[in-house]
């Protein structure tokens, strides 16, 4: 494979709002084996949907798809059996309220081996839980999925942020694979080789066939592949290599929440500032005496991420892949990730946004995943800041929370359109190489990691020598 320094320009537009198909109805099933393995309530949509062409339209910015019926088919998980069917609803959905789970139950939407049920049914090894709804899909921006280098064995791809990779959870559709399959057609088979989260852009590879899949699968486990990411801080990050060991714990499986825990997998990042940008308007030190004024007036309360001094553009190599791991390590190390709407989420953390706490003496877990869950319900998914010009503005727009109204069709509570702030991820998956440097990808800069308006700065960055040598004793399979 050869390397690749840009992506070329896609000829996708979104287009005017059209009308899409209407879909009667679609199913999914998951594979009939009583020897699967422990997945969460988000992988219910494991296999592909047959139905064409996909009900996408494009407005406002956003690739939308129509709302259509749709079945969820799932055998009983393990860890599901001998509780009551509103209990595991209850627990593992964040989809909709639990009243709505309730009267499914009652009114024979959501089936136990093809059978109405009630909401106490105990579950048991064997049995098919089927939740028939009408499925309404958030939208994810418009923009297109980049080509960087294709083959007859493996595309890498420049993934826009805020799409999911594979169907989960509310997406199906509005998905990596999905968008991909519209423009290649009905019998195209995806194999990724590599995941992002849905909040984060850049690199992915998606192999043509099993083969290529696994021989990229192989490299990637033995931990021959580098992988570098940029991304957006809070702050003057340090000028040295910063190298951060802190193990991580899953806290929520259901929220996929992650902490710095001293009981948790061991995980490795080594961090190196690449540029830093101080505010436009620098405040003397009297005036940091004062309480924050807001444009045209007006003390900032609540906003303490307003003393912050500007932000810093980071390149981030994680040595192991934990999830969420370049998130949470940052957070740890007192330099958030700007926009990040879990992680640099002061209604969540507190004013010092987690920095600090592996004992979590400031933050019991409890206490953050009710706060965590009331995000995208009661409440809009807060990150703390852009950086300190765009604050006032950011809390002007419209987020993703529940808007109070009812479908027509099915009365399912509607959420309002996702904004900026839950499309868009500071975190870049920015190169891919092989440690022997047979092969190598580059992403161009995202817009934000390029130099403000009237400032200078780097464009590009430079070879992952730097990055390597701060670990190259303790991993030398990535030297």
């Amino acid at each position: 494979m050869s390397q690749i320094q840009g992506a070329p320009s896609s000829t996708t537009t979104a287009s005017a709002a059209v009308v899409a198909p209407v879909i009667e109805a679609l199913s999914i099933n998951e594979p009939e084996t009583q020897n699967e393995k422990e997945t969460s309530a988000a992988d219910l949509t494991k296999s592909p949907v047959t139905a064409w062409p996909p009900p996408y339209y494009f407005e406002n910015g956003l690739r939308r798809v129509a709302p259509y019926h749709f079945t969820y088919k799932t055998w009983c998980k393990e860890r599901w059996r001998g509780r009551t069917l509103i209990d595991v609803f209850e627990s593992e959905f964040r989809d909709r309220p639990l009243a709505y789970y309730k009267n499914a139950m009652e009114t024979g939407q959501i089936c136990v081996n093809g059978k109405p049920t009630s909401p106490d049914h105990i579950l048991k090894n064997g049995e098919l839980v089927s939740h028939t709804i009408h499925r309404h899909e958030p939208p994810v921006t418009a923009d297109p999925i980049g080509i960087l280098h294709e083959d007859d064995d493996m595309i890498v791809i420049n993934k826009p942020s805020g799409i999911p990779v594979h169907p989960a959870g509310r997406y199906n559709f509005n998905s990596v694979i999905e968008i991909m399959k519209a423009e290649r057609g009905p019998d195209w088979i995806a194999y990724t080789c590599n995941r992002l989260d849905r909040l984060t852009s850049g690199i992915m590879f998606v192999a043509k066939h099993p083969k290529a899949a696994d021989r990229l699968g192989v490299q990637i486990k033995q931990r021959s592949v580098r992988k570098e990411y940029i991304a957006r801080v809070i702050g003057n990050f340090p000028d040295e290599e910063v190298v951060c060991n802190q193990p991580l714990l899953q806290i929520s499986p259901k929220l996929g929440l992650n902490r710095v825990r001293a009981t948790g997998k061991t995980a490795r990042t080594v961090f190196k500032k690449l540029a830093y940008y101080p505010p436009r308007n620098t405040q003397g030190p009297e005036d940091n005496k004062k309480p924050p004024q807001i444009e045209g007036g007006g003390e900032v309360k609540g906003k303490p991420w307003l003393r912050k001094e500007g932000y810093s553009i980071v390149r981030c190599l994680p040595v192991t892949g934990r999830t969420h791991q370049i998130r949470v390590h940052l957070q740890h190390l007192g330099h958030p990730i700007q926009n990040d709407p879990i992680y640099a989420n002061q209604r969540v953390w507190g004013a010092n946004l987690g920095y600090n706490d592996p004992d979590a003496l400031e933050n019991t877990d409890e206490d953050i995943i009710t706060r965590l869950n009331r995000m995208g319900k009661e409440e809009v998914a807060d990150a703390v800041a852009y950086h300190d010009e765009m604050v006032d503005e950011y809390y002007k727009r419209k987020a993703e929370k529940m808007s109070g109204e009812l479908c027509e069709i099915c009365e399912t509570p509607l959420y309002t359109d996702p904004g900026l702030q839950e499309l868009t991820l500071w975190l870049h998956s920015l190169r891919y190489e092989d440690a022997g440097g047979d092969w190598s990808y580059v992403s161009p800069l995202p817009d934000w990691a390029l130099p403000p308006s009237g400032m200078s700065g780097p464009t590009e960055v430079g070879s992952m020598e730097e990055l390597v040598s701060a670990v190259k004793d303790v991993n030398p399979e990535i030297a």
